[in-house]
């Protein structure tokens, strides 16, 4: 029984001493978004626990909204990393949205407000002086993890949701970070459901890949009016593609000057 009561009590600290490492390395900048996490049996070697506490870890990782799980074997097996940890706001706005969920057409609406915003703030940032401009690393980091052809649909549109986060984190604007992380998981959600209605998902996701490079392109030079553009057809456009016939696009902000080629 003694033996019994210790194992229960040394458990939960096992698995929270797998939860601690990953986050560690995620904020010392060891792992970003696009990493592939070792596997359960390796993890569980390196750190010298058993492999239902690493199992129990990366439930939670997920949950939080960090990692990203993929069953089978290979090398797209196992967890890739989509978020770094965030504040407490966004991880309440996470389990809002995984607890009632949001009208799809609300959280577009709300992208398409907040993502115009922001894209027009960074390129207006962008015209200022070298040292107060923008960084937009993360943002293009994860835009080269997504050209890698062995993602899956999934981990491809986990790694979208993350760069429009991390959009707003560049921003600087703590609020609109926070409301577009607590969104991520609806986010992830219905571009996720709605990814089986796309008859040819390679032409897609390059042309996803394609019109976020063209507003990363566009807030660099510092055209305010076409990055909002440009991020505004990006978002309602996807939702048309993956949308019922009889749905339309939300309306929420849309520029009135045409996209740039």
């Amino acid at each position: 029984m003694g033996d019994e009561a210790s194992a229960r009590s040394i458990e939960p600290r096992a698995w929270q001493a797998v939860l601690e490492h990953v986050e560690r390395r995620l904020l010392d900048g060891e792992l970003a978004p696009g990493d592939r996490l070792p596997g359960e049996r390796q993890l569980a070697a390196d750190l010298g626990v058993g492999r239902s506490s690493v199992r129990e870890a990366l439930r939670v990782l997920e949950v939080l909204g960090l990692i990203r799980t993929h069953a089978g074997s290979g090398p797209t097996a196992g967890a890739i990393i989509i978020a770094t940890p965030g504040g407490g706001m966004s991880a309440l706005m996470r389990l809002q949205v995984a607890a009632s969920g949001f009208p799809v057409g609300d959280i577009v609406a709300t992208r398409l407000l907040l993502e115009t915003h922001v894209a027009g703030d960074l390129a207006a940032a962008s015209a200022r002086a070298a040292a107060s401009a923008p960084d937009l690393a993360a943002a293009e980091r994860l835009l080269d993890a997504m050209d890698d052809p062995a993602l899956d649909p999934a981990e491809f549109l986990a790694l979208d949701a993350a760069f429009h986060l991390a959009l707003a984190e560049a921003s600087g604007n703590q609020v609109v970070t926070a409301t577009m992380a607590g969104l991520r998981s609806g986010i992830e959600g219905y571009a996720l459901a709605g990814q089986g209605r796309i008859a040819d998902w390679p032409a897609t996701s390059t042309r996803l890949r394609a019109e976020h490079r063209g507003v990363l392109d566009a807030i660099r030079a510092a055209d305010a009016t076409t990055a909002r553009t440009r991020i505004h057809d990006h978002i309602s456009g996807y939702y048309a593609e993956i949308s019922p016939e009889t749905d339309t696009a939300p309306d929420a902000g849309a520029p009135s000057a045409p996209a740039h080629p």
